[in-house]
């Protein structure tokens, strides 16, 4: 298995072998499985955003025209493109359409501004951004447009203008640095010839908050993201009559692949999309799209809670929806984890099943089962995800520690990646000399095998600050 990107760390071949064999790895690229799906679900809702609703023939022919007119405006196989959108569809063709023409996503969130971006459009040495003109009263496109003088790499803006609305800057232009401006939805062409891809290749970058102050890049191939999302949905046994709700930030892995979008579209479902992040939207989703599965983050599962009881007592428009048709909440993400007063919430006040998670953009999931005590379920972040993943917790010296004692989570296996790219100095630190990811987390297992995570270890860097 080759990543065919210089600067990504490859798996071992034993282990590259092992994870053919056991299956785990079934040599599916993202885009030929939305292939798949268009045929095996077309008529069938795929994204629903406010009155917008896509269904999965119409979401494949978006992505195949969208990836034709990436394509005609110059973007080439393996070229990085950094993709600032927030939870809309256009994030989802985009990301798919920029897989179709052989071009590689780096998911960044919408929050980032130039010191983040120029960072990662300087180590991915992207050649095109995709975002907004303007968001919530910040320019997108200027920091763009700086970003690209200052450098050689960044030459192609293309900008998302929601219906009803024009680019500030006029679209189809081009700056004294030479970058060109496009509308997005100026991006459609007839579809071409599907290229020549394999599952070994990078499908995107997550971004994560490594050890230095800026985020690393993160390569996520197809073969190990499909795995991840397909056993996430399995575990949570999710079909076609699911509707997820998208309500995390989409470039947090738990969003997009644990099962999140990609694991939804796997099974058939309809994945609702809110821009939105506020709790009465969220919440006004929940009712209106009668949402099965959502997953937050701790803090919003307490402002989801507080607002619905704040509802309750006369105040909040709209945080008083009926959550009746939720089945199971997710919740977790990277640190802090979920207190257990708001997890006993959960169940009391919305009737559901409470699913704990730990998910690191590296790759690594704990989830507790659907099927566990409730004691487990209120005090424990789960067990790995995979039966073929590999977890060690360890003191200040690398030795591992019995069950009870707290000390750094390590984990390697079929869906962590085994370094970030461009990084080597940061690997070696990172990284142990067998593979292991030093999560850099503070976290005890039980005798039962689950895992109790605590926090960040001191001197570890701080995760955004996302709920």
């Amino acid at each position: 298995m080759t990543s065919t990107l210089d600067g990504c760390t490859p798996w071992p071949e034993e282990f590259v072998d092992y994870y053919w064999a056991s299956g785990h790895w079934r040599g599916n690229t993202l885009d030929n499985l939305l292939r798949g799906w268009a045929l095996q679900y077309g008529p069938r809702t795929a994204l629903a955003h406010g009155d917008t609703r896509i269904s999965y023939a119409a979401l494949n022919r978006r992505v195949g025209r969208m990836a034709a007119g990436f394509r005609l405006r110059g973007l080439r196989s393996g070229q990085r493109v950094l993709v600032q959108l927030p939870a809309i569809p256009e994030l989802v063709v985009t990301v798919f359409a920029l897989m179709r023409a052989g071009a590689v996503p780096v998911l960044c969130p919408i929050s980032h501004r130039a010191p983040e971006v120029s960072h990662v459009v300087r180590v991915s040495e992207a050649t095109g951004y995709v975002g907004p003109p303007t968001y919530r009263g910040f320019d997108h496109t200027a920091m763009a447009s700086a970003i690209a003088a200052q450098g050689p790499f960044l030459r192609r803006v293309f900008t998302f203008e929601p219906p009803g609305t024009s680019d500030p800057y006029g679209g189809f232009t081009t700056d004294t640095a030479g970058c060109h401006y496009f509308p997005l939805n100026s991006l459609d062409s007839p579809p071409e010839p599907a290229l020549a891809l394999t599952a070994g290749q990078v499908a995107f970058f997550l971004l994560s908050d490594g050890p230095g102050e800026a985020p690393e890049l993160v390569p996520r191939t197809h073969n190990d993201y499909a795995y991840q999302a397909r056993a996430a949905a399995e575990l949570v046994s999710l079909t076609q009559d699911d509707v997820y709700l998208a309500a995390l930030p989409s470039d947090l892995n738990l969003a997009f692949g644990g099962p999140g979008i990609i694991g939804t579209l796997t099974v058939g479902g309809t994945v609702v999309l809110v821009e939105d992040q506020e709790p009465a939207a969220c919440l006004e989703a929940v009712e209106r799209e009668r949402v099965t599965v959502a997953a937050l983050t701790p803090g919003a599962a307490r402002h989801w809670l507080d607002a619905r009881a704040a509802a309750g007592a006369g105040a909040g428009a709209g945080a008083g929806a009926d959550v009746s048709s939720l089945r199971l909440v997710q919740i977790g993400g990277n640190t802090p984890p979920l207190e257990r007063a708001t997890a006993e919430r959960v169940a009391a006040e919305w009737d559901c099943r409470l699913q704990q998670v730990f998910a690191a953009p590296e790759g690594m999931l704990t989830l507790t089962r659907p099927d566990d005590p409730d004691e487990t379920v209120l005090t424990t972040q789960g067990r790995p995800l995979s039966p073929d993943d590999q977890i060690r917790v360890v003191d200040a010296d690398g030795k591992e520690l019995p069950d009870g004692e707290p000390g750094e989570l390590l984990a390697r296996g079929p869906y962590t990646a085994r370094g970030y790219y461009r990084a080597p100095g940061l690997n070696a630190r990172s990284f142990t000399p067998d593979g292991y990811l030093r999560t850099g987390v503070l976290a005890r297992r039980t005798p039962d095998g689950n895992l109790v995570v605590a926090g960040r270890l001191e001197g570890a860097a701080q995760p955004l600050d996302l709920g």
